[in-house]
């Protein structure tokens, strides 16, 4: 029985992953960056299918020679997580699990990371959360596997804003240090948007919580004084209490889960990744925000906001994760 509710517990905290639902990339409004009309980048390539990926059995070796090569052979497990903001995708997040050090990796892609898909050129559509809309959890996984440097991805998951309210009601709220008065309204939002939660530490009900989450900056301004990163920051916090708040609720949380959960996991595979993350601990989950910066740019006269990724830090970034070092930096060592 120890051994199950472990497994589920796991599970539990890539559903936390998702509470993040509403990071929205924070851009402030800086004009230097306009200037004159700019030309938007040649489209990407074509996303290609992803083939399936066997589960290798063997355990991690030291390190890879070559991305490809660790994509093929790694016994990772790579989640894709969304969170739905009615049919758009408002959080993107990829989990990847390696189950001999039992840590995860979460990277964070901005929902308005910059890809432009062919046939599909309005401002609006070269934005990562608009595919979701038009090709579904199949579309996303293309493309965020694109973005990664064709990284496999081996299962998703997905949770609308419905969910978030009922599975934090469920572990009877989460407690969180409100760092300011979060007020905010926006009556023409979908759920409308009308946050007003007092600074310093409380528990949040669903309600409250996913305004939290929703919570960017006031009417007149202000908000986090570091932008997005405090942002971000606090939303790790409010992951961490949330994954430490279900250990305690896990009978009750599990049928409220299975309500508001989409996901391709079977139990059985479940209960095998499960098995070998039976000692994760919240410090072996390491955050990470897509390498990129903010900018704007103009497309067919109108101005639009963008996170363009950086693709060599993203290599880069892969390379650390998946422990590439290419021959030559072998040699030298």
């Amino acid at each position: 029985m120890k051994t199950i509710i472990k497994v589920l517990i796991v599970s539990l905290i890539f559903l936390g992953l998702i509470f993040s639902i509403g990071n929205k990339s924070y851009i402030k409004d800086n004009k230097d960056k306009l200037g004159t009309e700019i030309n938007p980048p040649k489209r990407d390539e074509e996303i290609i299918e992803n083939d399936e990926i066997d589960w290798k059995e063997s355990k991690e070796p030291e390190n890879y020679n070559t991305l490809e090569e660790a994509f093929n052979h790694s016994k990772r497990v790579n989640f894709l997580i969304l969170g739905l903001e009615e049919l758009n995708s408002d959080t993107i997040m990829l989990a990847s699990m390696c189950q001999d050090e039992e840590s995860i990796d979460l990277i964070s892609l901005p929902r308005d990371t910059y890809i432009h898909r062919k046939g599909y050129d309005a401002g609006e559509q070269r934005k990562i959360n608009a595919v979701y809309y038009n090709h579904g959890i199949a579309g996303v996984k293309k493309a965020v596997s694109y973005i990664l440097k064709g990284i496999p991805i081996h299962h998703y998951l997905i949770l609308d804003y419905e969910g978030v309210e009922a599975i934090v009601d469920t572990v009877g709220g989460v407690e969180i240090d409100v760092p300011f008065h979060m007020k905010y309204d926006d009556p023409y939002s979908n759920p409308p948007l009308h946050i007003d939660i007092p600074a310093g530490r409380q528990t949040l009900n669903g309600k409250m919580a996913l305004d939290f989450i929703r919570y960017r900056q006031g009417n007149q301004g202000g908000g986090y004084p570091d932008g997005d990163l405090g942002r971000i920051r606090a939303h790790q916090e409010f992951l961490k209490s949330f994954a430490t708040r279900a250990k305690k609720n896990i009978l009750s949380l599990i049928p409220s889960v299975l309500k508001y959960v989409e996901t391709d996991v079977s139990i059985l595979k479940a209960l095998g990744y499960g098995k070998s993350m039976l000692n994760l601990e919240n410090e072996n989950i390491n955050f990470i925000l897509l390498p990129g910066s903010p900018e704007f740019r103009r497309v067919q006269g109108k101005r639009f906001s963008y996170y363009i990724y950086d693709k060599e830090k993203i290599d880069f970034m892969l390379k650390e994760i998946y422990r590439v070092v290419e021959k030559d930096k072998k040699d030298s060592l």
